[in-house]
């Protein structure tokens, strides 16, 4: 039994889901995203509610039925309201600018960091913070956890890019932790 895949989904206005065998297409104000529908999934759409239905009990089945009635939801979402993760850089001289479509990092290595986005997916910047924005929740996840992968935060002092809202946890410095003075003996 799938709780998240029996649940329906419901389709706003001002978008479309049309079927191809094998497919769903959802177009919307934002965009237009392709989701492949697995075999032995069913997807029939009611008015303005779209249900998801498998067609055995196996395994596989059990799971693709609740992982695509979710990936089904975020197109939906994505295509009417998009998607953004915002990160933030904490360091001194840590610093994000835009060249032209592409983010360019400067983050204590001897070369800035440049990241092409995908297509579908914009750069800005807000108040020293980095948002990646797009229509499909996974490409912005993915890009925005590329970014983060540059300079993940570090455990002592909590420098680096991370995103708004996580929280590093601290570890205690080499001196702290022994209690006694730094330096050699």
């Amino acid at each position: 039994m799938s709780r998240i895949g029996n649940q329906p989904v419901s389709v706003p206005s001002g978008v479309t889901v049309h079927q191809t065998p094998g497919s769903l297409v959802v177009k919307g104000p934002r965009g237009e995203l392709t989701l492949n529908v697995p075999d032995g999934i069913s997807v029939s759409h009611k008015g303005e509610v779209l249900v998801v239905a498998r067609k055995g009990d196996h395994r596989f089945l059990r799971g693709a039925h609740g992982a695509f009635r979710a990936h089904a939801q975020n197109a939906i979402t994505g295509v009417n309201n998009g998607w953004s993760k915002t990160l933030e850089l904490s360091g001194v001289g840590f610093r994000a600018s835009l060249s032209g479509s592409d983010l360019v990092l400067t983050v204590g290595f001897s070369h800035p960091v440049t990241i092409k986005p995908p297509a579908g997916i914009t750069f800005t910047m807000n108040e020293g913070k980095i948002v990646a924005s797009g229509i499909d929740r996974h490409t912005v996840g993915q890009i925005a956890a590329d970014i983060r992968s540059v300079k993940p935060p570090e455990p002592y002092k909590g420098k680096g890019i991370k995103y708004v809202g996580e929280h590093v946890r601290k570890k205690a410095g080499k001196a702290k932790a022994v209690g006694g003075a730094p330096g050699a003996k």
